[in-house]
């Protein structure tokens, strides 16, 4: 195998450099002596980032991008038939998936914080790092998204602590070296690569199996299969949640009225500290604990990583402001599954809107099949839902699902569902239905962001 320190001072071309840990990775790599190019499907602001850092980026995949290439980089959703991969091949370029370079990378560290879970890994694994900052650690991080006191998604520290994010897409997570996992939760997400949710717990169960006999598992308690994963490990094992039979656990749990929680952390029995959140929902209290543990378990003083949570303000793209329009609120959020739009449309209904509209952009045709059920109700508690059509990502439209589909079962569960196609046609009805005093919350992992940006530009209703 292919090791990434043999490349020192050479050229790494990067396959979908714009992607959220591509660009993470490209900028550890330039700040650490590498030559970067890369290619990415469309323009962005994370490709215009990388180039303003003097990363030479193409728009669009093809052969000529390839001659000069020491390693190819590329992630899971690039298909062995990209034409740079195929000319890597034609050429004798080695290759090297982005989850690799990720686990070769936090080799070395005393403390490789790896968080996993189908939900919640970059909230919390920005919630770790910036407590850890706060509280006088250097550590290097990887996430999957942008957080202002990183200045993006990436930081390159000192070799005491990693903290990244595990992915459980296509096993990705078996690439890491931790030597403290976090398991946030299981759930079904992925399966046009596991098989159904016993695929995915057993997928986890390995990811842990790569921890050492003195490293240590921190999971919640309140997930059976969780538990019964940290049942079979021979190191030390912590566990978070609601409940008081848990490790850590919150006391005098409540919430303002923006529905952001306040409460003592304790463990096991002792209280160490204050939390009152910046950041709202019950799904918070669950990462916030986590990320409590994380760092408490790498030695940060209780009461100083309680302190630092209380002032963390979130990451973006996870229910975020984007802007206020005619007197409108509008969110966006990354969710991109049926339970997390729940979950983000639950800390919307929380602000108290006039009225919740939803505004879906559904992601892969093959989630949308997998999960077709969950979607039909995800968006219950909003007053209107706008569909836009799938976001097809790294997949081809099969012909068998559509967004007329999905529009339909909404119906016939209750929901008032319109099915808006594009993001132009999704401003043109909210324009001509919002009122004053509505909140609009744009979710998925797509593209949808843009209409955000789109409508943030646009203004207010032009007389």
């Amino acid at each position: 195998m292919e090791n990434i320190r043999d490349y020192q001072g050479k050229r790494i071309h990067m396959i979908g450099i714009g992607g959220s840990s591509m660009s993470g990775l490209a900028e550890m790599l330039l700040k650490e002596g590498y030559t970067v190019t890369g290619s990415d499907n469309a323009n962005s602001h994370a490709v215009e980032r990388l180039r303003e850092m003097g990363i030479e980026v193409h728009v669009g995949h093809a052969k000529e991008n390839v001659p000069g290439t020491d390693l190819m980089v590329y992630s899971a959703a690039i298909s062995a038939e990209n034409p740079e991969r195929q000319e890597a091949v034609h050429l004798g370029i080695p290759q090297m998936e982005r989850s690799t370079l990720l686990g070769q990378l936090m080799q070395g560290h005393e403390n490789a914080i790896c968080v996993s879970g189908a939900h919640g890994k970059t909230t919390t694994s920005s919630m770790i790092a910036f407590t850890l900052l706060e509280c006088g650690v250097d550590p290097t991080v990887h996430i999957g998204g942008r957080l202002d006191a990183l200045g993006g998604g990436s930081r390159i520290g000192k070799k005491d602590v990693f903290v990244a994010e595990a992915c459980e897409f296509h096993g990705s997570f078996l690439e890491m070296r931790p030597t403290q996992a976090v398991v946030l939760n299981i759930d079904a997400d992925h399966l046009d690569y596991y098989r159904d949710i016993d695929h995915i717990e057993e997928a986890f169960g390995n990811f842990l199996s790569l921890l050492p006999e003195d490293g240590m598992a921190i999971g919640w308690g309140e997930d059976e299969r969780i538990m019964r994963l940290f049942s079979k490990l021979p190191c030390e094992t912590r566990s978070f949640g609601l409940k008081e039979e848990n490790d850590y656990y919150p006391v005098n749990l409540t919430y303002n009225d923006t529905g952001c929680p306040m409460y003592d952390i304790a463990f096991r029995g002792e209280i160490l500290g204050r939390i009152e959140l910046r950041v709202a929902g019950e799904f918070n209290v669950l990462n916030s604990l986590a990320a409590f543990a994380s760092a408490h378990a790498v030695g940060v003083e209780g009461e100083k990583a309680a302190l630092a949570l209380s002032k963390f303000g979130g990451v973006h793209r996870r229910f975020e402001l984007t802007g206020l329009i005619d007197g409108v609120k509008m969110y966006h959020d990354y969710g991109h599954n049926p339970a997390e739009m729940r979950a983000a449309l639950k800390v919307a209904k929380m602000q108290h809107p006039k009225r919740l509209w939803a505004v879906m952009q559904p992601h892969t045709y093959s989630r949308v099949k997998s999960l077709f059920n969950d979607y039909l109700t995800c968006t219950e508690v909003a007053d209107f839902t706008l569909v836009t059509d799938i976001f097809a990502a790294r997949e081809k439209d099969p012909g068998d699902i559509r967004t007329e589909m999905l529009i339909e079962g909404m119906r016939k569960n209750g929901i008032d569902a319109v099915h808006t196609p594009t993001f132009d046609d999704t401003e043109k009805y909210l324009r001509e239905h919002w009122q004053p005093g509505d909140l609009v919350l744009t979710m998925g992992c797509g593209n949808i962001n843009l209409l955000n940006e789109q409508m943030q530009l646009h203004g207010d209703t032009q007389r």
